[in-house]
C-alpha cells in the first residue's frame, strides 16, 4: 500500500470528507467562547479551540470505529469503513487517535488549569461513549455530553471559571445533540434492531419524531431564555428565528420516517448551529 493509499484511508477513518460532523461540535463552542469573552475571544483561544474540536472529534471516530467494528458490518450506511472492511488494523486506528488526541490535548496546555482539568473529563467521556450503546437506552445522551463539555472549557478559558450560564448553554446544546442523533439513528433503525444496538430512536419507538422536536424545543427555548437574561441586542433573534424555520423544515423530512429524509436532516443541522452562532456574534458585536 502507498502512502497516498494509506492517507486516503486515514482521512477516510476520521471523516475529513464529511465535515458535518465537526461542525456540529464546533459551532456550540465557539458560541460559548464568544458568550464567555464578551465579543471576539482573541486569535489564541480561537485557534486552540477550533483545531482542538476538530482534532478530538477525529480521535473519537477512530474509537468509535473500534469499538464498533462488529456491529458496523450489518449495517448498510458502514458495512465500507475502514476497519470494518479490514483496510486498517485496530491498532492502527487506536494510534492514529492517540496522536490526535495527543495533539489536541497539547493546544489545551496552553490554556489555564481549569480548562486543562476539564480536558480529561471531555477525553473520559470521548472513551465511553462507544460503548454506551450497549448498556444505556438513550446512549444519544451520552454522546450530548461528549459533545457538550467544549462550552464549560471555553468558559473555563475565557473567564477561568464556570458561571452558572455555561452549564445551562450546555444543557441547550445536550437536547440539540439528541435532536439530530436521534434523526441519525432513525436513519439506521431496521439495522440495530436486527443486531440489538440500543438507540433513542429505538427507545422513543412511535414517539420517535415527538420527540425529536421536543428536544429541538428545549434546545432553543433554552438558548432564547440565556439571550434574554444577558439582554443580547435584539438581532440576535433573527438567527433564532432561522433556526427554528429549519427545525420546522427537518419536520417535514422526517415525520415520514424515510431513510434518506432522516439522513438529509441529521446532515443539515450544522446549519442550525451557525446561524445561532451567526445571531450570537452579530448581538455581541453590535456598536
Amino acid at each position: 500500500m502507498t502512502w497516498r493509499q494509506r492517507l486516503a484511508l486515514y482521512l477516510d477513518l476520521i471523516r475529513w470528507n464529511r465535515p458535518a460532523g465537526w461542525l456540529l461540535l464546533l459551532w456550540p463552542t465557539l458560541m460559548a467562547l464568544w458568550l464567555g469573552a464578551g465579543g471576539f475571544p482573541g486569535w489564541h483561544l480561537l485557534i486552540v479551540f477550533t483545531a482542538g474540536t476538530i482534532l478530538m472529534r477525529s480521535a473519537g471516530c477512530c474509537i468509535n470505529d473500534v469499538a464498533d467494528r462488529d456491529f458496523d458490518r450489518h449495517v448498510k450506511r458502514t458495512a465500507q469503513r475502514p476497519i470494518t472492511s479490514g483496510r486498517l488494523s485496530v491498532k492502527e486506528a487506536l494510534a492514529v487517535g492517540a496522536v490526535l488526541a495527543l495533539v489536541a490535548f497539547a493546544l489545551v496546555l496552553t490554556t489555564d488549569m481549569l480548562t486543562i482539568s476539564l480536558s480529561f473529563a471531555a477525553l473520559a467521556i470521548t472513551l465511553i461513549y462507544p460503548y454506551a450503546k450497549r448498556f444505556v437506552s438513550m446512549p444519544q445522551a451520552v454522546l450530548g455530553l461528549a459533545f457538550s463539555i467544549g462550552i464549560p472549557m471555553a468558559f473555563a478559558a475565557t473567564r477561568h471559571h464556570i458561571p452558572g450560564e455555561a452549564w445551562l448553554w450546555m444543557l441547550g446544546n445536550w437536547a440539540w445533540v439528541l435532536a439530530y442523533d436521534t434523526e441519525y439513528a432513525m436513519v439506521d433503525r431496521d439495522d440495530d434492531l436486527l443486531i440489538g444496538i440500543k438507540t433513542s430512536a429505538i427507545t422513543l419507538g412511535r414517539w420517535d419524531v415527538v420527540g425529536v422536536m421536543g428536544f429541538y424545543v428545549l434546545c432553543l427555548g433554552t438558548w432564547s431564555a440565556l439571550a434574554q437574561r444577558a439582554g443580547l441586542h435584539p438581532i440576535f433573534w433573527l438567527g433564532i428565528a432561522a433556526a427554528l424555520a429549519q427545525v420546522l423544515w427537518h419536520f417535514t423530512l422526517i415525520r415520514e420516517r424515510r431513510r434518506e429524509g432522516c439522513f438529509r436532516a441529521f446532515r443539515a443541522n450544522h446549519w442550525i448551529g451557525s446561524v445561532v452562532f451567526l445571531g450570537l456574534v452579530a448581538a455581541l458585536e453590535w456598536p
